[in-house]
């Protein structure tokens, strides 16, 4: 299983079960050995933010800051450059090891060989 796994999550608090879906996912596949890169686009771009995955719940689901941890541990978070601006926030403001960078190298990645893009 030497694929790499690209995941694009849109979604944040305002589609609980969509957001869950794609951190679980992402997580699942970094406990696997799959290589992982998780993009945080539209509503998700909050959880980039200290103390912002702690805010989200959803009955039944893996809680949101474990979930992020273990996917920080073993791949990548990266933050959307547009998304980030929109909402104000930096380089400065995210959590350690996420990454803020835009399109080119979403397509990049996701067009990489042995990549498998999906968007939740």
């Amino acid at each position: 299983m030497a694929k790499k796994l690209v995941i694009k999550v849109t979604a944040g608090a305002d589609a609980a079960e969509r957001c869950s879906q794609a951190f679980t996912v992402a997580a699942v596949a970094v406990a696997s050995g799959v290589e992982v890169s998780l993009w945080l686009t539209g509503e998700s771009a909050w959880f980039a933010l200290p103390g912002r995955a702690a805010e989200f719940e959803l009955p039944h689901a893996a809680p949101l800051p474990d979930l992020l941890d273990s996917i920080l541990a073993g791949g990548r978070v990266t933050l959307c450059t547009q998304c980030a601006a929109r909402r104000d926030i930096t380089e400065k403001d995210v959590i350690e090891g996420v990454r803020i960078a835009g399109a080119q190298v979403f397509v990049q990645e996701a067009l990489a060989d042995e990549a498998q893009a999906l968007v939740y």
